[in-house]
C-alpha cells in the first residue's frame, strides 16, 4: 500500500487551490459549451473536438445512445442537466488522478531520502579487532553488535579473526586483514579490501543485488550465492580469487575475466596491466576450516525457523535463549539468563550514527537482533522477545523505543535526563529522523502486527499535525515496574554504560512526563565514536591510504562530525541527514610490517610484480557509474575466461521486474560516466577486445585447469546440516 509522503503545509495547501481552481475552470468551460448548443445535433461538433465522440452515436436523436439514455422533444432541459453532472463527475475524476499522480511524486522524492533498511553486524571477534566509524580518524577497541555502516572502518591484527553479518551473509576476516564498508544500502554492498584475507557467506542474491569486493588491482563481482575468499598480498601487487561454490565476475587491467565453482585465480599486477593464472583450489587452511564451521553453525540455526535468515543477528539466538509459545503473541524468544533487574535497553550504551541518529548498542553477544526489530513484552514477570512477522528481509531500526522526559526544556526533579522504553507488540514505531510515509508503514509492519489504519493515525498525530508529545496514545511498557531507563543528558551523549548511569527517578513523574518520538540531544564527537577504547593497534599508514580499482562508484565519504555540527549550527540532530562530501585526507607515510609465512589465516605469496608507486595512490580520478549485469540463459558455465565487449552508446534503461535469477547472472560492462570522486577509490580501466593470440592463451589455461581438475581425487562433500544437538560447549569468546 503506497501512502502519502510528507510534504510541506504550505505546498500541500498551494495545490490544493491550484486544482480547485483547475477544476472550477473545467467545469465552467464545459457547461458554457453545453448550454450554448441546447440542440444535440448542434453539440456533435464540439464533442467530436473535445470529447473524440464518433459521429454516428448522435445521428439520431430519437433512438438510445452509446450512454443508454432517450432524448425526447422537450427534454433539452433535461439533457443539459444530464450533461452538466456528466461533466462535473469528470472534471472530479480528473482532479482526483491529478492529486494522486502529484501525492505518488512527493512520495517518490521522499523515499529516494530514506536510510538503508539493513545494516552490517560486528558479532564475532578474537584478538585484535580496531574499528573506525566513517568520517573519523580515531581508530577504538570494535565493540560487538556495533552497527557497520558506510565508511566504516575494520582492521584484524596478527593472529585476529573477525566476523560481520549482513541479514543471511557472513564476511570473515583473517589475520592482518583490512576492510572498508564503501557502500552498504538495501542493493549493494561494496568493500574495499586494501590487504589480508576474506572469507565470504552469500545465501541469497536478488536481481538487484550487487556483491563487489575491491582490491588495488581488481575488482571481484560475486553473480551468485555461494562461498568466496579474496587474498590480497601485503604490498597490494597479487590478489587471489577462490570460489568454492558460486560464480564471479573480475575486472582489472582493461580485461574482465569469469571465475567459477572449483577455481583459484590470481592477478599480478597494478590497475593499468594485471597478469591473469588460473589453479586448482589449494588445501584449506585454519582460516578455512574455522569459516566453515561457522557456516555449519549457522545452517542449523532453530532461529531460522521463526525468524527471516535476512534478519541481522539471528544467529545468535539460539545459543543465548529459548523459543516457547505465548498467548495472544505466537512464537517468543526469552534470553535463557540474565541478571536481577534487567529489562530491554537497559545494558547497553547510545551511539550517534547516520543517517538514523540514536542507535542503541546492546552489550550481550546476542543484543542485536532483539534491538532492532520485533518488539518486547512483559508476561509472567519476565521479558519475552516477540519478532513479529516473518517477512523476506524486515527492516531495521536503530532502537524501537519511545522516550519520555527527551523534550527540549524537559527536566525531572534530580535533574536533565533522558528516559526511554520498549514499544510493545502492535505499538507503531515513529522514526525521528526523516523519512517517508512508506518507510514508516513498511518500519512496522515488517517488526510488529500492526494494521495501517493505527499506523496512520499515529503518523498524523506526531507528523502531520507537528504534535511534540504522544501522551493521547497508551503505552503499556511505560507501566510495567521497572520497565522505564532514565540516565542523565551527559552520560547519554558520551555513549557511557546506561546500567551504571541510571537516574533514580519516581514513578509518578515517569508516568506524567511527555512522551516523544525523538530525543532533543545533539551529538558530539563522543557519541560518533562510541564505547570502544582507543587503541594503538590500527592498519600500517600505506594500508590506510592504498586505493582500490572498483565497477561501481562508491557514494564520497562523509565528514567528521565536528564539521556537520558546525554546518548544521549546532543542530544536525533536528535537520534531515544527508551523507555531505568531504575533502581527500593527506596520505600517511608508506611504512607497514610484513606478516610471517607461516602465518594462520594469511597466504604467502611468491615474488610479486612492482606496486603503484606513492604518487600514484596519491592520485584522485573520475569515477565510473555502476556498471549493469544481464542474465544469461540457462545452461552450464562459459569454458572459457572471456571478456565481455564494451558497448558502444549504452544507455541504462529500467528494467522490467523479473523473477528471481540469482543463479544465472552474467557482467557486462556500461559507458563511464563521471560522478563525485571517492580519495581511495579509482575506476577500472575499460575493458578491452582480447586478441586472438590472447584467446588462445585464455583457452590454455582453462583447459590446463579442466585436465588437472579431472585428474585429481574428487572432493570430500560437506555433510548436510541436521538438526541441532543440545549445546554442551561454552560460547565463544567475545
Amino acid at each position: 500500500m503506497q501512502l502519502v509522503g510528507s510534504v510541506d503545509a504550505a505546498g500541500k495547501l498551494h495545490r490544493s487551490f491550484a486544482l480547485l481552481r483547475m477544476t472550477l475552470s473545467l467545469h465552467q468551460s464545459l457547461s458554457s459549451s453545453f448550454f450554448r448548443y441546447p440542440n444535440l445535433k448542434q453539440m456533435k461538433h464540439f464533442d467530436m473536438r473535445k470529447l473524440n465522440r464518433p459521429y454516428g452515436v448522435y445521428r439520431e436523436v430519437g433512438k438510445i445512445n452509446v450512454y443508454g439514455f432517450r432524448f425526447r422533444r422537450g427534454g433539452d432541459m433535461k439533457t443539459r442537466k444530464l450533461w452538466a453532472c456528466m461533466a462535473l463527475l469528470a472534471s472530479f475524476a480528473f482532479v482526483l488522478q491529478c492529486s494522486t499522480v502529484a501525492r505518488a511524486q512527493d512520495d517518490d522524492q521522499d523515499q529516494a531520502q530514506d536510510p538503508p533498511g539493513r545494516v552490517a553486524r560486528l558479532n564475532y571477534s578474537q584478538g585484535s579487532i580496531s574499528f573506525r566509524p566513517a568520517g573519523e580518524d580515531d581508530w577504538v577497541t570494535g565493540v560487538p553488535n556495533r552497527p557497520l555502516v558506510t565508511g566504516d572502518d575494520l582492521w584484524a591484527d596478527e593472529n585476529s579473526r573477525a566476523e560481520v553479518h549482513l541479514g543471511s551473509s557472513a564476511i570473515r576476516l583473517g589475520s592482518q586483514t583490512g576492510i572498508t564498508f564503501l557502500t552498504l544500502d538495501d542493493d549493494n554492498t561494496q568493500i574495499r579490501l586494501a590487504q589480508g584475507s576474506l572469507i565470504v557467506r552469500v545465501r541469497h542474491l536478488d536481481d538487484d543485488d550487487t556483491f563487489e569486493v575491491d582490491t588495488p588491482n581488481i575488482a571481484f563481482t560475486l553473480l551468485q550465492p555461494g562461498e568466496y575468499r579474496v587474498d590480497v598480498s601485503q604490498d597490494g601487487s597479487r590478489t587471489e580469487v577462490t570460489i568454492w561454490h558460486g560464480r564471479g565476475h573480475v575486472t582489472g587491467g582493461g580485461f574482465s575475466y569469469n571465475v567459477i565453482a572449483g577455481q583459484s585465480a590470481s592477478f599480478t599486477g597494478d590497475q593499468d596491466h594485471v597478469d591473469y593464472d588460473l589453479n586448482q583450489i589449494p588445501d584449506r587452511d585454519a582460516l578455512d576450516d574455522w569459516a566453515f564451521q561457522r557456516d555449519d553453525r549457522e545452517d542449523r540455526a532453530d532461529s531460522a525457523n521463526y525468524v527471516s535468515r535476512e534478519m541481522t543477528g539471528y544467529e545468535d539466538l539460539d545459543e543465548y535463549g529459548d523459543w516457547s509459545y505465548v498467548a495472544g503473541y505466537g512464537p517468543c524468544w526469552r534470553p535463557r539468563a540474565v541478571v536481577v533487574g534487567w529489562a530491554p535497553y537497559r545494558f547497553g550504551h547510545w551511539v550517534y550514527v547516520g543517517p538514523w541518529g540514536w542507535t542503541w548498542v546492546e552489550d550481550e553477544p546476542w543484543g542485536f537482533a532483539p534491538f532492532h526489530y520485533g518488539r518486547w513484552a512483559f508476561v509472567g514477570g519476565g521479558w519475552f522477545w516477540v519478532p513479529g512477522p516473518v517477512v523476506a528481509r524486515p527492516v531495521w531500526a536503530p532502537a524501537l523505543v519511545a522516550f519520555v522526559g527527551g523534550g527540549p526544556g524537559f527536566r525531572f526533579s534530580v535533574g536533565v535526563g533522558v528516559g526511554w522504553f520498549p514499544l510493545a507488540p502492535g505499538e507503531v514505531y515513529v522514526p525521528g529522523y526523516h523519512v517517508s510515509r512508506t518507510y514508516v508503514n513498511n518500519v512496522n509492519i515488517t517488526n510488529t502486527t500492526v494494521n495501517v489504519t493505527r499506523v496512520t493515525n499515529v503518523y498524523n498525530t506526531v507528523i502531520v499535525n507537528r504534535s511534540t508529545t504522544i501522551n493521547n496514545i497508551t503505552y503499556v511498557n511505560q507501566h510495567v515496574t521497572n520497565g522505564v531507563t532514565v540516565v542523565s543528558h551527559d552520560a547519554f551523549v558520551n555513549a557511557r554504560p546506561v546500567a551504571k548511569n541510571i537516574m533514580r527517578v519516581e514513578p509518578r513523574e515517569i508516568v506524567a512526563a511527555p512522551v516523544t518520538r525523538a530525543v532533543a540531544v545533539e551529538p558530539v564527537r563522543t557519541s560518533v565514536i562510541g564505547a570502544g577504547r582507543p587503541v594503538s593497534i590500527r592498519p600500517p599508514a600505506a594500508v590506510i591510504s592504498r586505493p582500490v580499482v572498483a565497477v561501481r562508484t562508491p557514494p564520497p565519504p562523509v565528514r567528521p562530525i565536528d564539521q556537520r555540527q558546525a554546518q548544521a549550527g549546532g543542530h544536525l540532530n533536528e535537520q534531515t541527514l544527508v551523507r555531505p562530501v568531504a575533502p581527500a585526507r593527506p596520505t600517511p607515510a608508506n611504512q607497514t610490517a610484513r606478516p610471517q609465512p607461516n602465518q594462520e589465516g594469511f597466504r604467502p605469496f611468491g615474488q610479486a610484480s612492482a606496486g603503484n608507486s606513492a604518487d600514484e595512490n596519491n592520485r584522485v580520478k573520475p569515477m565510473l557509474k555502476p556498471q549493469p549485469r544481464v542474465y544469461e540463459q540457462q545452461g552450464t558455465p562459459t569454458e572459457e575466461n572471456r571478456n565481455v565487449p564494451q558497448p558502444e552508446n549504452r544507455m541504462a534503461q529500467p528494467q522490467p521486474s523479473r523473477p528471481p535469477q540469482p543463479d544465472n547472472r552474467e557482467f557486462r560492462p556500461q559507458q563511464p560516466v563521471p560522478r563525485e570522486t571517492h580519495p581511495l577509490v579509482r575506476p577500472a580501466p575499460p575493458v578491452q577486445q582480447r586478441s586472438q593470440q590472447q584467446e588462445q592463451q585464455q583457452e590454455q589455461k582453462f583447459n590446463q585447469w579442466h585436465e588437472q581438475r579431472q585428474a585429481a581425487p574428487p572432493p570430500q562433500p560437506r555433510p548436510q546440516p541436521s538438526r541441532p544437538e543440545p549445546r554442551q560447549e561454552k560460547p565463544p569468546k567475545k
